[in-house]
C-alpha cells in the first residue's frame, strides 16, 4: 500500500510538472520580427508602421492573444539601407527564431531580404513596398498586402476623366519603386490616349532637384507625377514653388503622409493631389469605419501625430494579417503559417485582405488588393476626392 502511495504521489508530481511545462509553453510569447527602416532617409514612415503594428499586438493580446499567447514584436533597424535589410532578416530568423515577419517598407529593402526568406523558408508579410517584381519574382514566402504600381495606376485609370490628364512627366525616385511605377504608369496613360514627356529620376538622398525640375518646367505636359517618399517629396514641392513650376501635382506609391507635408512645405504643397490607402480624415469613408475609428483613437491617444495615419495603418494591418494566419495555422511552425495565408480573410483598415497568386508557377508569391484613393491638398486641408 505504501508503495502505491510512493507511486500515485510521483504520477501526480510528474503530472503536475507534464503540466506545468504545458501551461508555460502555451503561455510563451509568439515572436513576430519587423524588419524596418527607423533611421535613414525612410525614417519617419518605418517609425510609423512600427508604431501602428504596435498598436496592432496591444490590441491583439488585450484580447486573450493567439493560440493562448500574448504576440511579441522583435524589431530591428534597416536603415534605410539594402545591405542591412538583408542582415537584420537573417538575424530575426537565425538568431531571434521568428516564425514571421512584417516590413521591410521599401521595395529595395524588401527586394533584399527575399533570398533570406528563401533561404530559412520562412514568411514574410510586406506592408508598404510596390515594386512589382517583389511578387513576380519566385518566391513562395512573399505575401503583400500593399499596392503594387500596376494595381496603383489601375486606381488612377478611373480618375482619369476627373483628373483631366492630357500629358505627364515622370519624376520619380531611381530604384525598384520608381522604376515600376514609370513603367506601370505609363503603359495606362498610353492605353487611355493619355501622351507622356519627359522621366526625370533622383537618387534617395538627393536634396536638390533643381536640374530635374528645369527640364521638366520647359516641357508642355499639363501634369507631374512624382515618386518618392514624404521626406524626398517636402523638398520637391517647395523646389517646385521656387521654380514657379505650374502644373498639376500628382503623387504615388501612398507614402505622402498629406498632413505631415502641409506642416512641412506649407503653401508648397497646395494644390497637390496625392494616391493614398486610408483616409483618416474621412473614417466612414473606410472600408469599415469602426474599425477605422479605434485605430485612429488609439492613435491619439498615445500622443503620435496625426500625420502618421497614412502610414502607421499599415504596420496596424500587417500584424492583423499574421496574428489570422497563426491562428488558422494552429501554430508558430513557419511553413504552416505560409500555408495557412492562402486560406484567410482578413478585415483590415485597407478593405478586406485575401491573396491571390502572383508570379511564376509553382513559386507564386500572394498579393491581396487594396483600396486606392485621392486627396487633395486646399488652402492647408485634405480634401478626398470620389
Amino acid at each position: 500500500m505504501k508503495a502505491l502511495k510512493t507511486l500515485g504521489r510521483r504520477v501526480a508530481l510528474t503530472t503536475g510538472i507534464v503540466l506545468a511545462s504545458t501551461i508555460a509553453v502555451s503561455a510563451a510569447d509568439i515572436s513576430i520580427g519587423v524588419n524596418m527602416p527607423l533611421t535613414g532617409p525612410f525614417a519617419a514612415s518605418g517609425n510609423y508602421v512600427m508604431n501602428g503594428a504596435r498598436i496592432a499586438v496591444e490590441e491583439i493580446n488585450a484580447s486573450g492573444g493567439v493560440l493562448g499567447s500574448p504576440l511579441k514584436l522583435i524589431i530591428e533597424d534597416n536603415k534605410s539601407n539594402p545591405t542591412e535589410s538583408a542582415a537584420v532578416t537573417e538575424k530575426l530568423i537565425a538568431r531571434d527564431k521568428v516564425p514571421v515577419l512584417l516590413g521591410a517598407w521599401g521595395s529595395t529593402l524588401t527586394l533584399a531580404a527575399m533570398p533570406i526568406l528563401m533561404q530559412y523558408k520562412v514568411p514574410l508579410v510586406v506592408e508598404t513596398s510596390g515594386a512589382n517584381k517583389i511578387t513576380e519574382a519566385g518566391n513562395p514566402y512573399v505575401f503583400r498586402i500593399s499596392a503594387p504600381a500596376y494595381l496603383e495606376a489601375e486606381g488612377m485609370q478611373k480618375q482619369l476623366d476627373f483628373l483631366k490628364i492630357k500629358k505627364v512627366d515622370f519624376l520619380a525616385i531611381n530604384n525598384d519603386w520608381g522604376r515600376s511605377t514609370v513603367a506601370d504608369f505609363g503603359k495606362m496613360f498610353k492605353t487611355n490616349n493619355v501622351r507622356t514627356g519627359l522621366t526625370e529620376y533622383m537618387d534617395q538622398g538627393s536634396q536638390d532637384i533643381s536640374a530635374q525640375l528645369a527640364k521638366i518646367k520647359t516641357s508642355d505636359a499639363d501634369t507631374l507625377i512624382i515618386t518618392a517618399a514624404v521626406e524626398q517629396l517636402t523638398l520637391v514641392l517647395k523646389q517646385i514653388k521656387a521654380l514657379s513650376l505650374n502644373k498639376q501635382i500628382i503623387t504615388t506609391g501612398g507614402s505622402q503622409n498629406p498632413d505631415q507635408l502641409i506642416d512641412q512645405a506649407g503653401m508648397a504643397a497646395d494644390n497637390s493631389t496625392h494616391l493614398i490607402f486610408f483616409t483618416p480624415w474621412t473614417p466612414d469613408s473606410t472600408a469599415y469605419p469602426e474599425k477605422s475609428k479605434t485605430f485612429i483613437k488609439a492613435w491619439a491617444s498615445k500622443g503620435f501625430a496625426p500625420a502618421g495615419l497614412t502610414e502607421s495603418f499599415r504596420g496596424y494591418d500587417g500584424i492583423q494579417v499574421i496574428a489570422a494566419a497563426i491562428k488558422k495555422a494552429g501554430s508558430t511552425d513557419p511553413d504552416a503559417i505560409r500555408k495557412a495565408m492562402w486560406d484567410i480573410k482578413v478585415p483590415t483598415l485597407n478593405g478586406e485582405v485575401a491573396f491571390a497568386k502572383s508570379g511564376p508557377s509553382g513559386k507564386e508569391s500572394g498579393q491581396s488588393v487594396p483600396q486606392v484613393h485621392f486627396v487633395k491638398i486646399v488652402q492647408g486641408k485634405v480634401q478626398l476626392l470620389r
